[in-house]
């Protein structure tokens, strides 16, 4: 009672008033502290042509919005960025690179390169796509970035001596760098009627699931690679 006493009618509650404010702060500060701490979904940059842009196929039906698809089923959480444009060759995947990557809100964990079918096509000099690839892939390590490389093979109508040595680009590319590799970004598909567009070359829904599937475990390596480098900049120094 004489502790009652020494409070006036509203005293008390507005101790407690504060009390509960002070309380409220602390739980929000708790909250924001804990979504701030919460990593930012990885981030997948997908560079190519028309087989990444998705080509004649519905919106949300390209391999990058498939891919995507597919690992967050997974359970990861990632974003798939279609930097795929038609038509381009390596030249213009290269020239469009340090555009592609101010436009993004951050550095990719990951890139995918697919890049080089249009170089084939218009026969271009093997020597002039290799020194593009070979520029595209530095510049993304420079960055720390973990690079997916998707071959390419030639068609036969150009010969075996172009063959030969388109073919071998690739493989060579990726031993180099110790790049994550599919030798064609293709397989499974190219050849097959019931999962390419009527146009014989581009693939049809099933074909981009074919080409997911077959991309799937390389992406999710180089994701885990990426994480793992994170976690090991973020550990504090060993004393």
């Amino acid at each position: 009672m004489r502790f009652l006493q020494h409070l006036s009618p509203y005293g008390g509650y507005r101790s407690l008033a504060k009390a509960a404010a002070a309380l409220g702060l602390a739980w929000a500060a708790a909250v924001n502290g804990a979504t701030a701490a919460a990593p930012p979904p990885a981030l997948v940059l997908a560079l190519g042509d028309s087989l990444t842009a998705g080509y004649g196929l519905p919106p949300g039906q390209s391999f990058p919005a498939r891919l995507e698809a597919a690992l967050r089923r997974e359970g990861r959480a990632v974003v798939v960025h279609n930097a795929g444009v038609s038509g381009d060759t390596s030249a213009q995947g290269r020239a469009r690179l340090a555009w592609v990557l101010r436009g993004l809100p951050r550095t990719p964990d990951v890139a995918i390169v697919a890049l080089g079918a249009n170089d084939m096509l218009r026969g271009q000099p093997v020597d002039r796509m290799r020194d593009n690839l070979d520029a595209i892939v530095r510049e993304l390590k420079a960055r720390g970035v973990e690079v997916v490389l998707a071959g390419m093979l030639a068609a036969p109508n150009l010969g075996p001596d172009y063959a030969r040595a388109y073919n071998a680009t690739f493989p060579d590319l990726a031993h180099r760098h110790r790049l994550l590799f599919r030798p064609f970004f293709l397989d499974g598909v190219a050849g097959n009627p019931s999962r390419l567009l009527p146009d014989g070359m581009h693939p049809n829904e099933r074909g981009v699931e074919v080409m997911v599937e077959g991309m799937l475990p390389l992406v999710r390596a180089a994701l885990d690679r990426a994480a793992a480098r994170h976690r090991a900049m973020a550990a504090p120094s060993a004393r």
